[in-house]
């Protein structure tokens, strides 16, 4: 009997939600471009989309250490001398949800797979977001270090 392989086509994706609030940017950047890449699913594979993730209160999240001042996210406007950097302190405050953004998409793949998951990616400064419809699940479940930590048990 032939394996079959999970289609782009036939893929259920769910909607999963984080709150980003008090959570460490790089953990957190780690287990969203986990769910957007599929991989937390049992029938993973590698040229198919994952899930979608909704991660709010961006505002709130932590950086390490100096981080917050030493911190540049640089990029280049396509022109010669085009390259500019901004302080993580003033891209905090200005745009919160970009920090989130940035740190994913650096854990993703540079294809067009890897454009397509950026899509999939939904970020928001406050506790509101507009994708109640979709009825998104808390991230907690799939994502080991995630908010909503499993009870243990008497031996630990």
């Amino acid at each position: 009997m032939p394996t079959r392989e999970r289609t782009s086509a036939g893929a259920d994706t769910t909607w999963h939600t984080v709150d980003a609030d008090g959570r460490v940017l790089g953990r957190l950047a780690t287990s969203v471009a986990t769910v957007l890449r599929g991989k937390h699913r049992p029938d993973f594979a590698p040229n198919v989309e994952g899930d979608h993730v909704i991660v709010v209160n961006a505002a709130k999240v932590k950086l390490t250490g100096r981080k917050l001042e030493q911190k540049f996210h640089r990029y280049h406007t396509g022109y010669p001398g085009g390259l500019k950097e901004i302080q993580y302190t003033k891209l905090l405050g200005e745009h919160p949800e970009r920090v989130v953004e940035y740190a994913v998409w650096g854990m993703l793949p540079k294809n067009k797979l890897g454009r397509k998951l950026r899509k999939n990616l939904r970020v928001y400064a406050g506790p509101e977001h507009p994708h109640v419809a979709q009825r998104p699940q808390p991230l907690a479940e799939y994502v080991r270090g995630s908010n909503a930590e499993p009870e243990r048990g008497e031996n630990g």
